[in-house]
């Protein structure tokens, strides 16, 4: 593997891609991005929910240094939260990354931060991350080994507010294999949640995936299958259908440079004549 391991959050990421993005159904959904002379990029993104009539909107701002390893990220949203990102990479150390992410509610006066360091090398990538609670931090730390497409990931929180007995509040192991055209993922979570996903890049234009969960204690096994087909280059129809029989299908159309339009559905399978069908609408502009 000449590369660096991914992270162990993006263990398995292809899967769940393919059964997440490209579908927008229950929303009404525009998105902007520019990049100005100055090289700050914009970012803003509107939605309106069908059923709870809830708008959400959001703005964000990005400034990148490149010769000194450092981005500048601001985001705004209307629930009131300014949120700030600053990031060093590969200065103090090939492959370090440094983040200081904080948040800001001026309403409440809420104050929120992390620390997040992570380290990239062919052969292990990991990450560690901290929080200021003054009740006391929580730790998270992740590391991934990769050897000849063989990935092995451990994850592991750490609640320093909680008695002795309980610091440990996560605990969970990813497994994985890629090749060119083939990944497959399995993982356990605190022991008592079970995943496991196949995803398969059929040919140039075909991608297809399934994800199994099961939690201790239940009798049903949940999972899904999606397939994603570019008919050309300015058109990709997605499908995807679960174990609670619903249905979603996406068409997603480029209109024309630096416009896209998403049209998606979710039906429900087991109540046909009942309703509860949702449609979806999401358009992008990039310029």
């Amino acid at each position: 593997m000449s590369v660096a391991p991914p992270a162990f959050s993006d263990l398995g990421k292809s899967a769940r891609d393919l059964l997440s993005k490209g579908f927008n159904y229950g929303l009404c959904k525009v998105e902007a991005k520019t990049k100005a002379n100055s090289g700050i990029e914009f970012t803003t993104t509107g939605s309106t929910n069908h059923e709870s009539k809830k708008f959400i909107g959001s703005l964000e701002t990005k400034h990148k240094w490149s010769e000194y390893g450092l981005t500048f990220c601001q985001k705004w949203n209307t629930d009131n939260l300014l949120a700030t990102d600053i990031t060093v990479e590969d200065q103090l150390l090939n492959g370090l990354k440094l983040s200081f992410d904080t948040q800001f509610v001026p309403q409440t006066g809420k104050k929120s931060g992390k620390i997040k360091t992570e380290f990239q090398h062919p052969r292990i990538h990991t990450n560690l991350e901290v929080d200021f609670d003054f009740a006391g931090p929580t730790i998270i730390g992740a590391a991934v080994l990769g050897y000849r497409g063989w990935l092995a990931g451990f994850q592991v929180a750490v609640d320093t507010s909680k008695t002795a007995k309980s610091l440990l509040s996560q605990n969970n192991f990813a497994l994985s294999y890629l090749t060119d055209n083939l990944t497959l993922y399995t993982a356990i979570n605190d022991g008592t949640e079970y995943h496991g996903s196949i995803f398969q890049k059929v040919n140039r234009d075909l991608e297809a995936g399934v994800l199994l969960s099961w939690t201790t204690g239940t009798q049903d096994t949940r999972y899904a299958v999606a397939a994603k087909y570019c008919v050309d280059d300015d058109t990709t129809l997605r499908a995807k259908l679960n174990n609670a029989s619903q249905l979603a299908l996406s068409y997603q159309q480029k209109i024309r440079d630096g416009i896209t339009l998403t049209l998606s559905s979710q039906i429900e399978g087991k109540n046909l004549d009942q309703g509860g069908h949702k449609f979806g609408l999401g358009i992008e502009f990039e310029a």
